[in-house]
């Protein structure tokens, strides 16, 4: 009977287990104001890259201004009185110097003049306050980054627990996969991590970064963390990607699917081994581990160099004479 046959040799098999990864940015910051009042202009829109220090969104200042406005007409108030004191004080001086009044009324002035002083200075730390927090109605970004969705509309009032819009960093990305407990004492870090596009082609490999310490107590795995070199085509902070972890690529002995015989349970192929008169089939049991691909890794039953039958599978039986074919 003619027949195909492969010479099976071990050649590297990577063993793999895939998953659903989240990408995740290693400098994602939340934008929330430090003030609150109603949005009066918003400077830029969802997916703009910005720098650190641009203004992203504008809130109503006339209310904080009108307090700048009010601490600033006290700072000329007490700079009046501060004036007046001083007077006060060079009038008691010569008044003293003179011998018509007494030390006591020399001191009142002099306290005087203090009192103004710590006064003015009062009123020049509030309205240095009050500048500063003016400053917070105009929201601005903290760093490089590409803006996220814009959760607020202009009109809107806002707080300090108000969530603007996010700022993730360009660069910087990282893939978080929950592993099965079951599979945890095989983690270790340096293991490969593939992300995968829809048609299963791997688009990043990277290896494991972080393994954490304890189990998620609701989903009863561990987390994983793969630093991504680069940033892959099409990929979003917070997207769900496949994944596979690349558990070993030792070499092994593999054979085809359509070259294996199940019976009972038990799984068989045929070799094709020198008899008396040529080459003949012979049926032997082996132990197959996982299917990778289109092929079965062989635990035991065949070594290295036996030629497998891969084809007319079901018309063969032990001991019938066979021709490879050329």
């Amino acid at each position: 009977m003619d027949v195909k046959t492969i010479t099976v040799m071990p050649k590297p098999i990577p063993q793999t287990s895939e998953f659903v990864a989240t990408v995740r940015s290693l400098r994602s910051t939340n934008i929330q104001p430090q003030v609150e009042g109603f949005v009066r202009q918003i400077m830029v829109k969802a997916g703009d890259r910005v720098r650190a220090g641009q203004p992203l969104v504008q809130i109503d200042p006339e209310k904080q201004q009108a307090t700048v406005s009010a601490s600033e007409s006290q700072r000329a108030s007490r700079e009046a009185d501060l004036e007046f004191a001083h007077q006060q004080l060079d009038r008691a001086q010569k008044l003293f110097d003179a011998g018509a009044v007494s030390r006591a009324e020399l001191e009142q002035a002099q306290t005087a003049v203090k009192t103004a002083e710590a006064q003015l200075a009062a009123v020049a730390s509030q309205i240095r306050e009050n500048q500063v927090q003016l400053q917070y109605y105009r929201v601005t970004a903290p760093a490089d980054g590409i803006v996220g969705d814009i959760e607020v509309r202009q009109g809107d009032r806002v707080t300090p627990s108000t969530l603007i819009t996010t700022i993730d960093a360009a660069e910087g990305l990282e893939a978080y996969v929950n592993v099965p407990l079951e599979r945890a004492t095989q983690l270790r870090n340096g293991l490969m991590v593939e992300l995968l596009d829809a048609d299963g082609n791997v688009i990043s490999s990277n290896p494991i970064t972080f393994i954490a310490p304890r189990a998620d107590d609701a989903t009863q795995s561990i987390l994983v963390k793969a630093t991504l070199r680069t940033r892959p085509p099409g990929i979003r902070v917070q997207q769900y990607v496949r994944a596979r972890i690349v558990w070993s690529n030792q070499p092994e002995i593999a054979v085809p699917v359509v070259a294996v015989n199940r019976v009972s349970g038990q799984y068989f192929v045929f070799v094709a081994e020198q008899g008396q008169g040529g080459l003949v089939a012979h049926q032997k049991p082996v132990t197959v581990g996982a299917l990778i691909g289109d092929s079965y890794i062989v635990r035991s039953g065949i070594k290295e160099g036996e030629k497998v039958i891969v084809s007319n599978i079901q018309k063969l039986a032990d001991g019938v004479p066979v021709k490879p074919e050329a």
